[in-house]
């Protein structure tokens, strides 16, 4: 994949010349596609024109210019560790989360840092006259990104991309009902790559029973981006009447946990360290099972939140859990290690992965104690294990103890576990000037905060 306008702008900024410039874009093309010296250099040309023409540092009009400029934090999105499931994407996503929120709330907003987000038909204008059984109904949405080193694997991204996504609805006590698609291809991508991500998603959509109701397809970058990357994401809406949110969680509850076999993470894991085989093992939709017997029990009442142990593995999922109720967590990690499937395992403690850092698509239940057994024999009759792996404290802290009594405070790391070669290269520290980082990010939040202002109050000046 290669990034022409970027490439462009970038070589402007550091001074090379026209004529280098258009020397090097045409070796991007040559590398990447079958076309003749002359094309190459024209569409370079077109190319490097559009650049030169879009650089808003020719812009005079300042609403415009502000309208179109980027309050830079100067902190890379890669060494913050943005979407690597750490403290660093952490920080990052709590910011986001702020700027999300606007005088328009939701029921459960992105502030929450739950699994997915919902609103209340109630709450909505023009349904509160409605009857009652329209009115109490909670409408939970998710929108699940694409494994990034899936590209090149697109049936299996497809797959586990649309099975997290429903996961996350299941979680949150919602029945789904919608799987919507947004897929993204690089100019070079053959059309069968396109076809062969949707048989994934539709796999899920038949084994889940859940309609596909929309999408989107398209290029990425149109015409300034070159070769066969696949992105996008899957976005799914489900509905209920009682929200299992994460602030229902109390001190006393048991913490319960299903068996796990990783999804796109595991398999990115296997694919990239030569263990193929391994990902036959995530090629199931027992959580999703174990969600529908649990929904459709006559103890769902009993059970106060639930959520799959996806970002930063279970160490990353505990700690942003604690952060939003307000509690602590005793967990054991004998119990724990017992619940990971023993193939995946075994391949992770091989490849030097640490096991509580990764997404195991495993389902983590708080519960009262009083249906704890009741929940893992409902589970285990349908060949879904289970166990009971912790209990909620005030401690405001996540502790794990040992085999041997051995008990010790978690907390994230910068970067999720490092599972691939290339991750386990770049590593999972802090960066030393992280605190002066963090302060540049939050000055360009701020300012984004302020632009937005700025603009709703120029457009409702023109209306």
């Amino acid at each position: 994949m290669s990034d022409l306008e970027g490439l462009t702008r970038n070589l402007i900024q550091k001074g090379y010349s026209e004529q280098q410039i258009l020397e090097r874009i045409v070796q991007e093309y040559q590398d990447f596609k079958d076309i003749d010296n002359s094309l190459a250099v024209k569409l370079a040309k077109a190319i490097f024109e559009e650049c030169i023409k879009s650089d808003i540092r020719s812009v005079s009009e300042p609403f415009v210019k502000e309208l179109l400029d980027i309050n830079k934090a100067n902190v890379s999105i890669g060494k913050q560790g943005v979407g690597c499931r750490g403290a660093g994407d952490f920080f990052v996503h709590k910011l986001i989360t702020e700027l999300s929120e606007t005088d328009y709330k939701a029921f459960l907003s992105p502030t929450s840092l739950d699994d997915s987000g919902a609103v209340r038909m109630l709450d909505i204008k023009g349904f509160k006259d409605q009857p009652f059984e329209l009115e109490d109904l909670i409408i939970v949405s998710k929108m699940e990104g694409i494994h990034s080193r899936l590209s090149d694997f697109p049936f299996i991204c497809g797959f586990h991309v649309t099975r997290a996504a429903l996961r996350d609805l299941y979680v949150k006590g919602a029945k789904p009902i919608s799987i919507m698609i947004d897929s993204h291809l690089g100019d070079d991508a053959d059309v069968g790559k396109l076809f062969d991500f949707i048989a994934g998603v539709s796999t899920i959509s038949d084994l889940a029973k859940v309609p596909i109701t929309a999408g989107s397809t398209l290029r990425i970058g149109g015409d300034m981006v070159i070769g066969n990357r696949l992105v996008g994401g899957i976005s799914a809406i489900g509905i209920c009447r009682r929200l299992l949110a994460r602030r229902n969680i109390q001190v006393g509850d048991r913490i319960l946990m299903s068996e796990g076999a990783g999804g796109g993470t595991i398999t990115t894991t296997a694919i990239y360290s030569g263990n193929h085989e391994v990902v036959r093992e995530t090629m199931n939709i027992k959580f999703l099972e174990a969600c529908e017997i649990i929904l459709n029990s006559d103890y769902i009442n009993e059970i106060r939140a639930m959520c799959d142990v996806t970002n930063g593995g279970l160490r990353g999922d505990l700690y942003e859990i604690n952060y939003e109720a307000n509690c602590g967590v005793n967990i054991y990690e004998e119990k724990v290690r017992k619940l990971v499937n023993p193939i995946v395992l075994n391949m992770l403690e091989k490849v030097g992965v640490d096991y509580l850092g990764v997404s195991l698509d495993a389902l983590l239940i708080y519960c009262s104690e009083s249906v704890s057994a009741k929940i893992i024999a409902d589970l285990e009759r349908n060949n879904i294990k289970c166990n009971e792996i912790g209990y909620v404290d005030n401690s405001n802290q996540v502790f794990l103890t040992y085999t041997g009594k051995e008990k010790k405070k978690i907390l994230p790391k910068f970067r999720e576990s490092a599972y691939t070669k290339i991750k386990q290269e770049v590593g999972e520290d802090k960066p030393e000037s992280l605190e002066k980082m963090e302060k540049s990010i939050e000055r360009a939040a701020k300012e984004a905060v302020k632009k937005r202002q700025r603009i709703i109050e120029y457009i409702k000046k023109q209306n």
